[in-house]
């Protein structure tokens, strides 16, 4: 039977992913093998909303899942906290470059190279999800995906947060509808949310605060910069 056949649902995913990636000449790879690229967020530096979130104790210790976690600089502020720390990127190159930093500050994350729609799913084990810039480039078939994960994943009460574009900011975001990525074979770099956007699809969790993040200076040791929501959720126990 040709692969090209269709006869489930998760067939029909699969085949929309082969679309969009077909059309994209896009290569995270490549992104991530010249480390000396003036990218914003390849400064080894957390999320300004994430240190505020421990700083004001809403988020403490406990087993964490970083989803698209990059070179790791979430995830090693995490890890600093005392937080058992799985970070998942299908980047090798930025997998790699994750372990290198993690070494060099002696300190423990699992890391994992895979798909995030790949992980096994197991039930009620993280006590936090966070996501810093993963989800704006999940396609809308794939969304229903991503709230599975987190409600399989996340303990009753627990937390997940985000960072998304800004629809029409200066870093990216389109303002395309959901049915324009299939017109055009293409999610434009990255989707952007309004607040709104941002409510209604994460309207089975408790909203704690949707807000942009605090700009801030190179020399600043946290990263934020106005053209990204921060969001905040708690699961539904």
């Amino acid at each position: 039977m040709s692969k090209e056949t269709i006869q489930t649902a998760d067939d029909v995913l699969k085949m929309l992913d082969t679309l969009l990636k077909e059309q994209s000449r896009f290569e995270w790879n490549q992104f991530y093998t010249d480390r000396n690229k003036k990218i914003p967020f390849f400064k080894n530096a957390p999320d300004e909303n994430l240190v505020e979130y421990f700083a004001n104790k809403t988020i403490s210790q406990g087993h964490v899942l970083e989803l698209g976690c990059g070179p790791g600089r979430n995830a090693i502020f995490l890890a600093e906290k005392g937080c058992t720390v799985d970070a998942v990127d299908s980047s090798s190159e930025a997998i790699q470059w994750g372990k290198e930093r993690t070494m060099e500050r002696n300190l423990s994350i699992n890391f994992i190279e895979e798909n995030i729609f790949e992980l096994p799913q197991e039930s009620t084990k993280y006590d936090f999800i966070y996501d810093s810039g993963c989800f704006h480039h999940i396609a809308p078939h794939r969304r229903m995906n991503y709230l599975n994960l987190l409600n399989q994943m996340l303990k009753p009460d627990g937390y997940f947060a985000l960072t998304c574009f800004v629809e029409g900011g200066n870093l990216g975001g389109s303002s395309m509808t959901d049915y324009d990525v299939y017109r055009e074979r293409s999610l434009r770099g990255g989707l952007g949310f309004t607040k709104e956007k941002l409510m209604k699809i994460f309207a089975d969790f408790q909203m704690i605060e949707i807000r942009k993040m605090r700009n801030v200076e190179e020399q600043e040791p946290v990263f934020g910069v106005s053209d990204l929501w921060a969001g905040l959720f708690k699961k539904k126990g």
